[in-house]
């Protein structure tokens, strides 16, 4: 019962924490050092300009950039889709949400998640005798779903919520607090619920005391371990411990990148201190920023999508324009990973699990076709290219989700929908389908500015080549063994509340 019920919650909408199995740690295994161990490191909604290391104006990731100065850093990196539930899929399975059947966000009600004949990294790797800190779900830490849903105020709050509120007749109506900081959210532990609501400003406290406390008793078990860090840091309401001194601002924003780059100080400080020499930290997005939310969104540095905003609407996150899925992503091994260097190689979230399962010398699952490859050529300085070709699903602002409506061949990107998400100024793109799609230059418009003159030399060599791995990908995901996701809506499922508690204190009548 527990599996099933975490099976489904790990990718029910974007969930926080991570797992790993109630084992214990101090029996006998493989001697430590014949397997690599994997630390994996998601960050919601962060943009690919929030790195500093990326883009010189950002200043708050002072522990990413002494990774990206002490490792490799990708900066033509991708989410596997524009929204969390999908990309979040896609990394456990290394397979397009049209073959793993997560093609969208699940809502707070929905009673599906990712669907159980697929086969996660973490099975995989239990196979092969690891600890894992994902599913096995003999244990869970986390909430289960992003910082704005649940039974809050007003689902979508932007930030802990400080504005007043009408006094009811309740217990609430003699607390005096200059700002709340809790959501009415639950934190499993396990199936039990060890605190609801949850305090935001001490999340980041709790997942670093979890996480450092797996590596240590799974390093002193002697056996491999791969732990897997969702964090929902950059996803609105910011949990911000310190509230800066103009909170609907930049500085908000930025303390709440702070606070996340220390969490991720805290676990590689901890792995550099037990297992350096054997452990692989590979730190990523799930998607682009949540330009909705003005200044409490991240940055996309220069992937602008100008041609999408003149025509209204955001080009960042539910987008497939680069500021939707391209991230900032490190990968970290003393010894193994070359230091200080920026690769260029096309690359993907997808990656991460034929990486890790060759990496770990498993076997890939039978019966099955994947989207990503094994890039340890190009984690280990010996190969460039990555990818020649990447899919970008649909899966927020246009077209019918999942569809592949954006195809990212060598240099050049072609649309055949396009779409802007809602903005900061309220717009929202139309939705255009394009039978000759728009295809821009990436090495000479990273802006997305000016598609090619349609009819061009250069629109007419890159055209029926574009139009042929569209069609191959096509066919092979028809010839392949897909999942149906489950995303029935039940009302019955959204968490109860107490109106009169102050994370829930505007429901108060």
């Amino acid at each position: 019962m527990g599996w099933l019920f975490l099976k489904v919650l790990l990718v029910g909408v974007s969930f926080s924490g991570f797992l790993y199995p109630l084992v214990d740690f101090c029996f006998s295994g493989k001697a430590r050092g014949q397997k690599p161990n994997f630390v994996i490191i998601l960050a919601d909604d962060i943009g690919w300009g929030d790195l500093g290391a990326n883009w010189a104006e950002t200043k708050d990731t002072t522990n990413l950039d002494k990774m990206a100065s002490e490792g490799m850093r990708f900066v033509d990196f991708h989410a596997a889709a524009s929204t969390c539930s999908p990309s979040r899929a896609s990394l456990l399975t290394g397979r397009l949400g049209l073959r793993n059947g997560v093609t969208h966000n699940f809502a707070v009600t929905s009673v599906g998640g990712l669907p159980l004949n697929e086969t996660t990294l973490a099975e995989v790797l239990q196979q092969a005798g690891y600890v894992t800190g994902m599913i096995g779900f003999d244990y869970y830490f986390g909430i289960p779903y992003s910082h704005d849903m649940g039974c809050t105020d007003t689902p979508g709050y932007n930030h802990p919520p400080c504005p007043a509120c009408p006094q009811g007749d309740g217990p609430s109506r003699n607390l005096q607090r200059d700002c709340y900081t809790d959501v009415a959210l639950p934190l499993y532990e396990n199936l039990n619920i060890v605190e609801q609501p949850v305090n935001l400003s001490s999340l980041a406290q709790k997942y670093a005391e979890k996480a450092t406390q797996f590596i240590q008793q799974a390093s002193t078990s002697g056996r491999p371990f791969l732990l897997y860090v969702g964090l929902a840091h950059m996803h609105v309401p910011l949990p911000v411990t310190q509230l800066p001194a103009a909170p609907w601002g930049r500085r908000l924003y930025g303390a709440g990148l702070r606070e996340m780059d220390g969490l991720v100080g805290q676990i590689k400080d901890k792995v550099d201190r037990t297992a350096k020499e054997n452990t692989f930290l590979w730190f990523t997005g799930d998607n682009g920023p949540w330009a909705q939310k003005c200044e409490l969104a991240g940055s996309v540095g220069p992937f602008t999508g100008l041609w999408q905003t003149r025509q209204g609407g955001s080009p960042a996150k539910q987008t497939t324009w680069e500021g939707g899925h391209r991230v900032p992503a490190l990968a970290y091994w003393p010894g193994r990973v070359p230091v200080n260097v920026t690769s260029t190689a096309l690359l993907s979230v997808l990656d991460i699990f034929p990486t890790v399962v060759a990496l770990a010398q498993a076997s890939l699952p039978q019966g099955r076709r994947f989207d990503g490859v094994d890039v340890s050529e190009v984690l280990f300085g010996r190969s460039q290219p990555g990818h020649r070709v990447l899919f970008h699903p649909n899966s927020g602002a246009a077209g019918e989700f999942g569809a592949l409506q954006t195809v990212r061949l060598e240099r050049y990107k072609a649309f055949y929908i396009t779409g802007g998400a809602r903005a900061c100024d309220g717009s929202t793109g139309p939705e255009m389908q394009h039978k000759f799609p728009l295809i821009f230059n990436l090495e000479d418009d990273i802006a997305e500015a000016m598609p090619l003159e349609r009819g061009g030399t250069e629109y007419r060599a890159v055209l029926p080549k574009v139009r042929k791995v569209l069609a191959d990908i096509l066919q092979d995901i028809a010839n392949d063994s897909i999942s149906r996701a489950d995303y029935t809506l039940d009302p019955s499922v959204t968490p109860c509340c107490n109106p009169y508690h102050i994370a829930c204190r505007c429901q108060a009548t």
